[in-house]
């Protein structure tokens, strides 16, 4: 089992590029290497420098590759569509341009990836987590969803080389169980792959191992996160959105939550996992003065356990 670890820009809170009070990205470049890592996401598109001559400059300075490049947007309306475009060409622009992480795989397609997240609607941030209270789509916009994902997952591969893959997300509009059922029934894995993550699958009630099996042969890539379970049992019970829930710690460093790792890491050692996974904490980026320490703790932990 040949297993790389990145980490990602989130765990320092950084997910809206607009938000006032994110720290600058000199910082989570530094931090990300002094904590170990070789490898690190993207980030919201216009973060991290978006010359990709700068960028490389910048990652090589600091010994990182890109595994990653994400859109984290509403993909159901077609008003925002061309904008999703636009973003999923300059993403993979820059990653087809710049140092990218190791081509460790299997039978899953290869480094580097093009994570897909549908998020924008309010009513379903309000209700993550909660499956009963969370309004689903229209057939027609579900399906209007699903022709964007394979349009820009198609762009993605014919012009770039970059493999898609979508990651249902607490808050979005895919999310819960039957969601992600009827996802990989409308896209081909031949059109996108799958990045599960172990936290959000938590968070929206689906023992992450069980569902890393049933969808195994879809999987390319894998985020690791862990879930303060008093925390998230009391966010639920107050119906708070997901970035609330962040920022009130239901994110917690690896080892320190709900989630068995030694029983995933002997799950992906079964099925000879080779590839990469990436550790992401969300928070407020208010408190990304201790990112640096969960994020060295988080990967120490993983690597006590074997990885």
């Amino acid at each position: 089992m040949t297993i790389h670890i990145a980490n990602a820009p989130c765990s320092w809170g950084v997910d809206d590029p607009k938000n006032p009070y994110l720290p600058p990205w000199q910082k989570v470049l530094s931090e990300a290497a002094q904590a170990g890592y070789r490898s690190i996401e993207l980030g919201p598109w216009s973060y991290l420098p978006v010359e990709a001559s700068e960028l490389r400059q910048q990652l090589e300075h600091y010994g990182l590759s890109l595994v990653a490049g994400t859109i984290f947007d509403d993909l159901v309306s077609a008003a925002n569509f061309p904008a999703m475009v636009e973003l999923t060409h300059n993403i993979c622009r820059n990653l087809s341009q710049v140092p990218t992480a190791e081509k460790t795989h299997a039978q899953n397609a290869p480094a580097p990836y093009l994570v897909i997240i549908d998020f924008g609607n309010p009513q379903r941030a309000k209700y993550a987590g909660q499956s009963d209270k969370a309004p689903r789509l229209s057939p027609e916009d579900w399906q209007r969803m699903m022709q964007h994902i394979t349009t820009l997952s198609e762009i993605a591969w014919s012009e770039y080389g970059v493999r898609a893959v979508i990651h249902p997300h607490a808050g979005g509009c895919i999310e819960f169980a039957d969601e992600l059922e009827q996802l990989v029934q409308d896209i081909p894995h031949e059109v996108a792959g799958l990045c599960l993550d172990t936290g959000h699958l938590y968070y929206s009630g689906m023992d992450p191992i069980p569902y890393l099996n049933r969808y195994w042969d879809r999987i390319d890539y894998l985020h690791f996160k862990d879930v303060n379970e008093a925390v998230w049992r009391d966010v639920i019970a107050r119906g708070i959105d997901f970035f609330a829930a962040c920022a009130e710690g239901v994110m917690c460093p690896i080892g320190k939550g709900a989630i068995n790792y030694p029983a995933v890491r002997a799950f992906l050692a079964e099925r000879d996992y080779q590839g990469w996974i990436t550790i992401e904490q969300e928070r407020d980026p208010r408190h990304a003065d201790t990112s640096l320490r969960d994020v060295t703790a988080s990967l120490h932990y993983l690597q006590s356990v074997g990885f």
